[in-house]
C-alpha cells in the first residue's frame, strides 16, 4: 500500500519536476535578452543625449549673449582701461575667449576677421576638408563675451610706444576713383591706379598685446615671392587649388612625349616641416585615390618632390618616426630630396643645390608646374616698426624680445606672444595658443592690483589700508610667469598614416605612426578646434569624403 501510494505520488510530483525542469536553460536565455535590451537602450539614449548636447552647443554658439557696455568708469568711480588686441589668429583669440571681457574696455584689431584652423589647411586645397569648415568669424567670437568688445577690421600699421598710441588703416577696393577727404579723426585717400580706398585712423591703449603673427620667409632666394605659392593664409589654399588644376589641364592638351608636360605635371613642395609633410601627403592622396579614376590620362604622369635642405624632415619628432616617414614616402611614390637648398627660383624651374654624403655639393635644375612655400617665417612690417621704436630691441633680429611674462622688453605696457616674437619656444600654434590662455590669467591679476590701488589711493570708511597694502604687495611679487607645456607634434604624412611624437604627463613620451595614429590625429584635431560648429563641419566633410571622394573642379 505504501509503496502504491508512494508510486502514484511520484507519478504525480514527476510532470511537475519536468515542468520545472524544462526551462532550465530559460534563465540564460533571458539574461542574454536582458543584457541586450539593456545595451541598446542605454545606446539609444547616450545618442538621444550627444544629440542634445550637440545641437545645446550649437544653439548657444549661434546666440549672441548679454552684453555688458563699454564705460570709461566701474561703478566705483575707477577707470576702465581699455586692453588693444592686435590679430586674430592662435595667440589672440585663446586670449580673448579666456579674458573677463567686463574687466577692460577690449578692442581688437585684425585685416582677417575670422579665425583660421591653420593645422588643417593643407587639406584645403584638395577638397579633403572645405574651406569654411576651418574658419571662426570674429564678431561670433566677440558677440559671446562677457563684456562688449569692439572689433575693427584694420591693420595697424604705426606705433608710438611712447604716448600708447596705434595708426591703424583699412584698404577697400572701390569700383571708380573719388577725390579724398580728411577730419579731425581720420583721413581718406583713393589710388588712382588700383581703385583702393585707404581709411587711417588713430587708436589709443592702455595695455596692448601684439598677436600679428609673422609673414612667409623667402631667405632672400631670388624668385621665390614672385613665382611660388605660400600656404598660410585662406587666399593661398584656394590659388594652389586652382594652379594644380589648371597645370593638370594645361598638360592633357600636350602630347605624352613632350617634356613641357612633365614639367607641368611636378609638384614640388619646400619645406619639411608638418606644413610641407602634410601637404605633400593630401596632394599624393588627392592623386592615387580621385585624379587616377576621374582623370586616369595624366594622373599616372603626377609627380610630388618634398625639398628640404636639412638632413631629414619633421626634424622635431623622434627619429624612429622620421625614419618610418621617409618610408610611407618611398611606398607612396613621393620624391624626397633632403640636403637639398634652394639658391634660386625662375617661372619654370628652380636651382638647388644638392650636398652628398661626401660632403661635396651638385647643382640641380629642377622643373615644376606648382611649387609650394612652407618654410620659415619673417617679422611682418608692424613688427620691425615696434622693434625699430625700442632700444631694448635694437638686436631683435627674427621677432620681438620679451620676458617672462610675455612683455616686450623696453616697454611697461605692451605684450606680445605667437609668431611675432623671438623666443625658446618653437614658432607653434600649441605655443601661441598657451601663451593667449596665460595673458587672459595675468590681465585679470593686473586689473585686480590696479583695483587694490585705486581703493589705497581713494580709501573709504571701512577699508583697512594696512591690509590692502599687503595683499598689493603680494599680488605684485606672486603675478605668474609663464611656463610651456609641450604636449607633443602630430602630422598626417599621406596614405591615411599619420606620425605622432606626444608627451604622457611628466614621465614618459610616445611615438607611434600609422593607420591607428592616424584616426587618433583626426580625433585630436577636431578636439583642438575652437567651436563646435567647426567640429562638426570638419567631421562632416571627412565623412563626405569617404562616401564620394574629391572632386576634380577648380574651385
Amino acid at each position: 500500500m505504501i509503496g502504491r501510494i508512494s508510486t502514484r505520488r511520484f507519478l504525480s510530483i514527476t510532470p511537475r519536476l519536468l515542468n520545472q525542469n524544462k526551462p532550465l536553460i530559460k534563465p540564460k536565455q533571458s539574461l542574454i535578452k536582458k543584457v541586450v535590451k539593456y545595451s541598446l537602450g542605454t545606446t539609444i539614449l547616450a545618442a538621444i543625449g550627444f544629440t542634445g548636447f550637440i545641437g545645446y552647443k550649437i544653439y548657444e554658439e549661434s546666440s549672441p549673449v548679454q552684453q555688458q557696455p563699454q564705460s570709461p568708469t566701474f561703478p566705483n568711480g575707477q577707470k576702465r582701461k581699455t586692453l588693444v588686441i592686435l590679430g586674430s589668429g592662435w595667440g589672440s583669440i585663446p586670449l580673448l575667449k579666456n579674458l573677463d571681457t567686463t574687466l577692460y574696455n577690449v578692442v581688437i584689431v585684425s585685416p582677417r576677421n575670422y579665425f583660421l584652423f591653420t593645422p588643417l589647411l593643407p587639406s584645403v586645397p584638395t577638397g579633403t576638408v572645405e574651406l569654411r569648415s576651418i574658419i571662426e568669424p570674429v564678431r561670433s567670437i566677440t558677440r559671446r563675451c562677457p563684456g562688449e568688445v569692439i572689433y575693427l577690421e584694420a591693420e595697424a600699421t604705426e606705433i608710438d610706444p611712447k604716448n600708447n598710441k596705434l595708426i591703424i588703416k583699412q584698404s577697400t577696393t572701390v569700383h571708380s576713383g573719388h577725390s579724398g577727404h580728411d577730419t579731425t579723426s581720420s583721413k581718406s585717400t583713393v589710388s588712382e591706379y588700383t581703385g583702393v580706398e585707404e581709411i587711417s585712423t588713430s587708436l589709443h591703449y592702455d595695455y596692448l598685446v601684439v598677436g600679428v603673427g609673422a609673414q612667409p620667409s623667402t631667405f632672400g632666394i631670388p624668385g621665390v615671392a614672385e613665382n611660388s605659392s605660400f600656404l598660410k593664409e585662406v587666399s593661398d589654399a584656394s590659388a594652389i587649388r586652382k594652379r594644380l588644376m589648371d597645370v593638370i589641364e594645361a598638360a592633357n592638351i600636350l602630347p605624352k612625349d613632350d617634356p613641357e608636360r612633365k614639367r607641368l605635371l611636378h609638384v614640388v613642395v619646400c619645406g619639411g616641416g608638418p606644413t610641407g609633410v602634410e601637404a605633400a601627403g593630401e596632394i599624393q592622396d588627392y592623386v592615387d585615390q580621385d585624379l587616377r579614376k576621374w582623370v586616369p590620362e595624366v594622373s599616372g604622369e603626377i609627380k610630388v618632390t618634398l625639398v628640404e635642405a636639412l638632413p631629414n624632415v619633421l626634424n622635431s619628432f623622434n627619429q624612429k618616426l622620421i625614419d618610418y616617414t621617409k618610408e610611407v614616402f618611398k611606398d607612396t611614390n613621393i620624391n624626397l630630396m633632403t640636403n637639398t637648398m634652394i639658391k634660386k627660383v625662375n617661372d619654370k624651374t628652380l636651382i638647388a643645390s644638392h650636398k652628398k654624403p661626401d660632403g661635396s655639393s651638385d647643382t640641380l635644375e629642377i622643373p615644376y608646374g606648382v611649387l609650394i612655400w612652407a618654410t620659415g617665417n619673417a617679422a611682418r612690417s608692424f613688427t620691425r616698426d615696434l622693434i625699430s621704436k625700442i632700444d631694448e630691441q635694437k638686436n631683435a633680429r627674427r621677432g620681438l624680445l620679451i620676458d617672462e611674462r610675455l612683455k616686450v622688453d623696453g616697454t611697461d605696457n605692451i605684450y606680445a606672444l605667437g609668431d611675432c616674437t623671438f623666443t625658446k619656444y618653437p614658432p607653434t600654434a600649441q605655443v601661441a595658443f598657451q601663451e593667449g590662455q596665460y595673458l587672459a590669467t595675468l590681465f585679470e591679476k593686473l586689473n585686480q592690483i590696479d583695483s587694490i590701488q585705486y581703493a589705497i589711493q581713494n580709501p573709504s570708511a571701512n577699508q583697512n589700508i594696512e591690509r590692502l597694502s599687503k595683499k598689493l604687495t603680494r599680488l605684485q611679487n606672486d603675478l605668474p610667469k609663464f611656463v610651456y607645456n609641450y604636449q607633443g607634434s602630430l602630422a598626417y604624412i599621406g596614405s591615411e598614416k599619420a606620425v605622432a611624437d606626444l608627451v604622457w604627463g611628466d614621465w614618459s613620451n610616445i611615438t607611434s605612426g600609422g593607420n591607428f595614429t592616424f584616426l587618433f590625429w583626426r580625433s585630436a584635431y577636431i578636439y583642438m578646434c575652437l567651436s563646435i560648429k567647426n567640429q562638426v563641419l570638419v567631421t562632416l566633410d571627412w565623412i563626405k569624403v569617404a562616401l564620394f571622394g574629391r572632386d576634380c573642379s577648380k574651385e
